[in-house]
């Protein structure tokens, strides 16, 4: 998915629906999502995320419930690794 701006489009979804958290991409090709809000804002994110942005071909969408991580509740932003 890396190269096809899935990242920025998953940030503007998020934040047309109020979310805070981060996207980032992962050394195996995949895109990380961490998503905080309501459960229908997150429920609408998933289908955004599930279509992607024109350029993508989105193979499968897993979700996962994790606790609630302070640095990520306020806004959502892009993430990059170290």
């Amino acid at each position: 998915m890396q190269g096809v701006g899935y990242r920025h489009f998953a940030l503007r979804a998020a934040q047309r629906l109020a979310l805070a958290g981060y996207a980032k991409n992962l050394g195996d090709g995949r895109v990380e999502v961490y998503a905080v809000g309501p459960t229908d804002s997150l429920d609408a994110l998933r289908t955004n995320l599930e279509r992607g942005p024109g350029s993508a071909q989105v193979s499968g969408v897993r979700e996962e419930h994790a606790p609630v991580d302070p640095h990520f509740t306020l806004a959502f932003s892009i993430e990059y690794n170290e």
